[in-house]
């Protein structure tokens, strides 16, 4: 079974550049809540790649969380993240779409904006 490229591994690339940033630094320190992200390259729920934001400790990771319970869970398609992610598409439309499915505390989710991801000149 060959795994997908997934467009959203480069901005989780940079998302673990940027935590590490003063600016990143500052929304581990705002936030501090847990984030799972679910990516899947065509359908929701099928062969899912799991990302773990954490901004409590400013890091990303694939794979299932070993600290407990996330704060909130997103599902996305991998192009659906990618507009998300760039700003190209507000989260509270993409949830109205359909795009994106969100489990856990919705408190937790509204933190979840694209103010979080770095800026699109760095993507």
């Amino acid at each position: 079974m060959a795994t997908t490229q997934l467009k959203s591994d480069a901005i989780m690339d940079l998302m673990k550049q940027h935590l590490s940033t003063d600016a990143g630094k500052e929304l581990t320190e705002k936030i501090g809540l847990v984030y799972q992200i679910n990516v899947a390259p065509k359908k929701l729920g099928f062969e899912e790649v799991t990302y773990i934001v954490d901004l409590k400790k400013g890091q990303v990771t694939k794979g299932k969380y070993e600290g407990g319970k996330v704060d909130a869970t997103f599902s996305f398609k991998d192009d659906d993240f990618v507009k998300v992610a760039t700003g190209k598409m507000n989260p509270q439309i993409a949830f109205i779409r359909g795009a994106m499915k969100i489990k856990g505390s919705l408190s937790a989710a509204q933190k979840f904006t694209p103010d979080i991801f770095p800026k699109p000149s760095k993507l």
